[in-house]
């Protein structure tokens, strides 16, 4: 076998790899002669049939797999012997073979790049602490309670008003035609949630119970359903009944609601859930910085093929939620524009995963199998119902295993950097501390 590089552009390298005839003929009889001893056919005894029967029944699919190790077996040996890691899976790109003639065959391969960590313990970061309040507390209880709410019949004779509940039963006609979907009998809807058309709920403030009202609205022009986009609309509406909104109350009743046996309790628990929450953001944050600093004081070349794979999964991402209307300012920017961005950001997380993932492996950082099964006992706890299919997902699919581990690592790999630095802690109000960075003009790690 002749192994020659052809080519060396920074991370790319290119092989020109020749593998004899006589090699690849030897290998096509060994494994014909280890078909021979196990193979059964009419006529033969087993183990007895002749080489040249076996050959011209199942040469072709043999050749096959010979060729298929041949380069398997060299592509990796060629990286293995000049110490190459291999950034992606190489390509092939076969040039020449004929039965009886020499395989030959072009390799193209990026490589990771050789990355030498800083000094973690120079790093200096601010960690920022915001305390549980009485006052934090009680807002959470309130929350609770408002979650417990419930709704009664109005007893007086009023008109529905923003924030009761009308019983309603509704037609819809588009042009006078009744759609599917666009009527329901007994249907609550909360007056001022916003959760019909617009214009919808507005009319119906006002309305008595008993009462009827024609409403008269227009879908509008990026409603999903494409039959009613900027439709005028006509619901034929029965108001059946009132209902006001009852707030829950904190009280000992509310503890039980939530599995307590004294409000007491609820309020420790509410405080501990405060804590963690808190502590959470904290680290968000502190890690941000972690990642801008290693990404301010880390250069060096990453392999194009990795940015490629990372800026499509960026940007079929930002296509859904250009396409949901939930994709803020990038929405009106030109195409060329977001696509230099977003390249930027995807090389930047392409980098960073190669440091972190360069210091974990020096310092011998692993994800346990305990931590693994924790992961996915809590992916599988997303989809009620459904866990059995969850674990044999994971168990059919490697790919999708690793997507559980990559975070963990990741994680642990922050957790020993933060370890060395130098972390100063700097008490904050709670605004401050959950304050979406973003807000604040920082871009997102």
């Amino acid at each position: 076998m002749q192994i020659t590089e052809t080519s060396a552009d920074g991370l790319k390298r290119e092989f020109k790899v020749v593998i004899s005839a006589q090699d690849i003929a030897t290998k096509v009889t060994g494994k014909l002669e280890e078909l021979r001893k196990t193979v059964q056919l009419p006529g033969f005894r087993p183990g007895k049939v002749p080489v040249t029967v076996i050959r011209q029944r199942y040469g072709g699919s043999v050749m096959h797999e010979v060729l298929e190790d041949a380069i398997s077996d060299s592509s990796r040996q060629a990286l293995s012997e000049r110490g190459m890691r291999p950034a992606l899976q190489p390509k092939i790109d076969l040039e020449k073979f004929e039965e009886g003639s020499d395989l030959e065959y072009k390799m193209a391969v990026e490589l990771l790049p050789d990355v030498e960590p800083g000094d973690m313990a120079s790093i200096e970061l601010e960690r920022l602490v915001a305390d549980v309040s009485d006052k934090d507390v009680d807002e959470a209880l309130e929350r609770l309670a408002q979650s417990r709410s419930s709704t009664e019949p109005v007893t007086e004779d009023r008109p529905a008003q923003k924030g009761d509940t009308v019983v309603i039963d509704f037609a819809g006609t588009v042009n006078g035609e009744a759609l599917p979907g666009m009527d329901a009998k007994d249907f609550n809807l909360e007056l001022g949630s916003n959760r019909f058309v617009p214009g919808f709920e507005d009319q119906l403030v006002g309305a008595k119970a008993g009462s009827h009202v024609t409403v008269n609205v227009t879908f509008p022009d990026d409603y999903p359903a494409e039959k009613l986009k900027g439709q005028p609309t006509v619901f034929e509406v029965d108001v059946k009944e009132i209902r006001q909104t009852v707030p829950g109350k904190v009280d000992e009743d509310l503890a039980k609601d939530f599995g307590m046996e004294s409000l007491e309790k609820l309020k420790e628990a509410v405080s501990d859930k405060l804590k963690r929450d808190y502590a959470d953001a904290a680290r968000v944050k502190v890690k941000r910085q972690l990642l801008d600093k290693l990404a301010e004081t880390h250069s060096f070349e990453v392999p194009a093929g990795m940015v490629d794979i990372e800026f499509e999964a960026i940007w079929q991402r930002l296509q859904h939620e250009i396409q949901a209307g939930n994709a803020g300012e990038d929405a009106g920017k030109p195409e060329d524009e977001l696509k230099a961005e977003y390249r930027s950001i995807a090389e930047r997380r392409v980098r960073l995963g190669l440091l972190l993932s360069e210091i974990g492996r020096r310092n011998n950082i692993q994800v346990s199998q305990d931590e693994l099964n924790r992961a996915l006992i809590s992916e599988a706890r997303r989809f009620p119902g459904q866990e059995r299919e969850v674990f044999e997902f994971f168990k059919k699919n490697p790919g999708a295993v690793e997507n559980l581990r990559a975070p963990i690592f990741e994680d642990k790999v922050v957790d020993f950097i933060l370890e060395l630095a130098k972390v100063k802690e700097r008490s904050v109000p709670v605004e401050e501390l959950l304050r979406d960075p973003d807000e604040e003009g920082e871009k997102a790690a």
